[in-house]
């Protein structure tokens, strides 16, 4: 994108803000995975204390670095994510993840499914489960940092999305993409 695509606007308001009120709207408390070179331009526009800078001990980068951040900040929360460069999600899609997730507790993880394939970054994420991935991490037995490599040794719960739901994971990594946003 050549830019950081959480400060990038969609109607007067930043992608990351945007994912945060669509989170807000289940009323669960709402924190940022940033990187360190991110910091400055996001505690320029929200709260330090909102703010989880990525973990200089994790031998990991991406998405996952982000995520085992936030469960090493919250080691007993459940993390419900979803990445800021999803804009055209729906809330009523994460009130439906939501429900799911309360509904049947005995998954490590909860995510959606588009054309078979697990939308790991819009997904509800337990703690037993995101330990287990950090300790494959600390004992060299992750062999993939990539989120859908560590959703392979957890237990799923998945949703599939249905033709109409499918736009809504459409993630944006070039700004030829974003014509008609």
């Amino acid at each position: 994108m050549g830019s950081d695509k959480g400060l990038l606007k969609l109607q007067a308001r930043t992608w990351a803000q945007t994912a945060i009120d669509k989170l807000a709207a289940l009323n669960i408390p709402v924190k940022i995975s940033v990187n360190e070179q991110q910091y400055p331009g996001y505690s320029a526009i929200f709260p330090a204390d909102d703010l989880i800078i990525d973990n200089k001990t994790l031998d990991v980068k991406g998405p996952l670095l982000g995520l085992l951040s936030c469960h090493l900040s919250f080691p007993t929360e459940d993390l419900f994510i979803l990445a800021c460069d999803l804009p055209l999600m729906e809330t009523s899609l994460l009130i439906h993840l939501n429900n799911k997730y309360k509904e049947f507790p005995g998954a490590d993880a909860y995510v959606f499914t588009n054309n078979g394939e697990r939308e790991p970054l819009c997904g509800i994420y337990r703690p037993a489960g995101l330990a287990s991935i950090l300790h494959l991490l600390q004992t060299g037995k992750l062999a993939k940092f990539s989120m859908k490599f560590a959703l392979d040794h957890l237990n799923i719960y998945t949703l599939p999305a249905t033709e109409d739901q499918k736009k809504f994971f459409r993630n944006f990594n070039a700004h030829a993409e974003l014509n008609g946003l």
